[in-house]
């Protein structure tokens, strides 16, 4: 299996761990999608919406990474409006119990209009919201973003229900133990809805872009743009699907597990992370040598 070159500070925290003389940090449960939409050019694979993180942001500052955030305790709300798979048949796709299931799943659609400005829910559970631009649409994001407005609330207020069928489970991965900041992050793929239009309104996003999910990896494998592993990854997976449409039926399929990068010391006496147990594959099917 590949492995990721690792500095040597990195090294040295690990091994505090190891031997007991540093306590790994709790991590707080988070969940990410991968928005996706057809590619502008024909032949080259689906686009994905990444954003580039405020430098000054504590953790992964500066990198490219997807929509999402930490869940908020309002997000495990038994009243929250739901169409679509349950909360317990998320459980069993996500690897979860149900109260977690719930929290992830709202977490996912609440962070995504946080960040984004798009909405996985509508009217009932056939229709999404068309156009969320608005000037009232927007007080409400930032009310969601404060926290001075749940996300059960926000969607009372306007009549909604939560889409989780627009929702596609992808991966997770747990941040390594010798990190400060840990997460366990759930990943889901989710298609840009009709109507819908992304906006750079992130507090904690410098920069926002659309691009093909190949041109994206090629830009990280290249070390112009910076991504953490999970992301690195998740590119190179959906470049490997012709369409928008061909992610979400992959994503039907997946059942999650946790995967947590562990730190391995080489034959040569380098030391590296493991990669995530599908990376050669994928590697291989990409035509990568």
């Amino acid at each position: 299996m590949r492995r990721l070159a690792l500095p040597p500070h990195l090294v040295e925290q690990s091994r505090a761990f190891a031997s007991g003389e540093a306590i790994p940090a709790e991590p707080r449960n988070a969940a990410t999608v991968l928005l996706l939409r057809e590619g502008s050019v024909p032949g080259e694979g689906p686009e994905v919406y990444l954003m580039r993180r405020q430098q000054s942001m504590a953790f992964a500052g500066g990198m490219w990474v997807f929509p999402g955030g930490g869940v908020d305790p309002t997000d495990d709300d038994p009243a929250v409006a739901w169409a679509g798979p349950s909360p317990s048949e998320w459980a069993e796709i996500l690897g979860t119990d149900e109260s977690l299931a719930r929290s992830l799943v709202c977490a996912a659609v609440r962070e995504t209009f946080e960040e984004s400005g798009v909405l996985l829910a509508g009217p009932d559970a056939d229709s999404v919201v068309a156009d969320t631009t608005g000037d009232d649409w927007e007080a409400d994001r930032v009310a969601l973003e404060a926290r001075d407005l749940s996300f059960h609330d926000f969607l009372l207020r306007r009549g909604l229900v939560l889409r989780s069928d627009l929702l596609g489970a992808w991966s997770a991965w747990l941040t390594p133990d010798f990190e400060p900041r840990r997460y366990r992050t759930w990943f889901f793929v989710a298609l840009l809805p009709e109507g819908q239009v992304t906006r750079d309104i992130s507090s904690e996003a410098s920069a926002v872009e659309w691009r093909t999910a190949r041109s994206a990896f090629d830009e990280a494998l290249a070390g112009r743009v910076i991504m953490l592993p999970p992301t690195f990854q998740s590119c190179l997976d959906v470049s490997l699907h012709a369409t928008p449409a061909e992610v979400l039926a992959d994503a039907s399929t997946r059942r999650l597990e946790m995967f947590m990068p562990r730190v391995t010391e080489e034959a040569d006496g380098e030391f590296g992370l493991t990669q995530h147990p599908d990376w050669d594959s994928l590697v291989t099917r990409s035509g990568l040598s």
